[in-house]
């Protein structure tokens, strides 16, 4: 891997339920889920335990409990998620600057440059596996390869816990045998579909060409095509040199809970919002990405009326475009994402001659996250009323 770029994927285990377990020893061992208990609860998290019941993210509360009827069901600990989130990301940075984050618990690192300072690709990866296991206490799983789609591939294979990597040579008898649901975005219904075409494995794609698949599966034939070869470009892209700033997250079945999808969609927004302002920048567009489970992809876009980095005023915007689309007629969801745009210096700034109400607003969220990255706690969070 010496003359490609050195990628790692790095995924932290069963975040929200390891940080319950950590909290509250009397926990460890044992079936955790996390997530809201009542009517059409859903499961943010289900520690390895539950998982052996089949237990999972985004599963119905009231389906996970018939299936492991002695778990343990907590509330989502946001705040002690926050200070989790906050440590594990300044590891990464420690390590390189370019990190982009995917969500609170996983992130895409690229090390090609750290090499000489830091040692090879897998040797940063042991060492950021140890840092986070001393320092917090808790358990990551990190692939290693020379492309983002084959490192976050590699970290979905050895969990919890487990270090893989794909190098070049490699592609060719790892990818073949895989089943094609470990194709990045392929769900149930999907895999379905293209096993009705006889493709069950990856090596079932590579043995069609280009032009095959283009007949087949239309403009899906050009990503089955590259993702099936392991063919990956995209570069890592921090925050601070993107041109956009966004947060999505890719559901393990498709979620029908209207309010389940809003819920991980206003957390969304709150992240990004964070983050625009950790790098002095302001968004004057947003975006709102929904995904089903047949692959169908729609956007709906919006204008801010001054480039902002307000949690609010992004929310405001968001839920708009949101509750324009479901108001219409809601389908279930594989994929939500929210992205700003147009993005502007100078973030953070407080207008000598604003309202008050906004000069509140800005500092109130400076306030958070200056605690939120120094203690993880005591912070304020904007709860499901905002939804509405």
């Amino acid at each position: 891997m010496t003359e490609a770029r050195a990628i790692l994927h790095v995924d932290m285990d069963a975040f929200f339920a390891s940080v319950v377990q950590l909290d509250r020893p009397e926990l460890r061992g044992r079936s955790v889920l996390t997530g809201y208990d009542g009517p059409r609860g859903v499961v943010s998290a289900a520690s390895y335990e539950a998982r052996e019941f089949g237990c999972r993210s985004a599963m119905p509360m009231a389906q996970a409990k018939r299936l492991c009827p002695g778990a343990v069901i907590v509330k989502v600990p946001g705040e002690r998620i926050r200070h989790f989130s906050a440590a594990v990301f300044e590891i990464f940075e420690s390590v390189t600057p370019l990190v982009e984050p995917m969500s609170v618990d996983e992130a895409f690192l690229d090390v090609t440059g750290s090499a000489r300072l830091l040692g090879d690709a897998v040797t940063i990866a042991k060492q950021i596996r140890r840092s986070i296991h001393n320092e917090l206490g808790l358990t990551a799983s990190v692939g290693v390869s020379f492309n983002k789609f084959l490192a976050k591939l590699a970290s979905d294979m050895d969990k919890p816990d487990g270090l893989t990597v794909i190098a070049p040579e490699d592609v060719r008898r790892v990818l073949p045998p895989l089943p094609i649901e470990r194709m990045w975005g392929v769900g149930p219904s999907t895999a379905e579909r293209l096993k009705t075409q006889g493709v069950r494995t990856f090596g079932d794609l590579m043995s069609l060409s280009r032009k095959e698949l283009d007949q087949r599966f239309g403009k899906h034939g050009s990503r089955f095509y590259r993702l099936s070869r392991g063919l990956d470009d995209r570069p890592v892209t921090p925050d601070h040199g993107a041109k956009s700033i966004g947060q999505e997250q890719t559901f393990d079945r498709d979620v029908e809970e209207l309010e389940h999808v809003r819920s991980v969609l206003l957390a969304q927004v709150q992240q990004v919002g964070r983050r625009l302002r950790k790098h002095g920048l302001c968004a004057r567009g947003v975006t709102v990405k929904i995904r089903f489970g047949d692959f169908q992809t729609i956007t709906r876009s919006g204008t801010l009326d001054r480039a902002s980095d307000l949690t609010d005023e992004l929310w405001a915007v968001v839920r708009g475009l949101f509750e324009g689309w479901a108001g219409q007629g809601f389908a279930p969801v594989r994929l939500i994402g929210v992205s700003t745009d147009r993005l502007e210096e100078g973030g953070g700034q407080l207008d000598l001659f604003t309202d008050p109400d906004r000069q509140k607003r800005q500092r109130l969220d400076a306030a958070m996250d200056t605690i939120q990255d120094r203690f993880g706690s005591k912070s304020v969070r904007r709860g499901p009323g905002r939804l509405r």
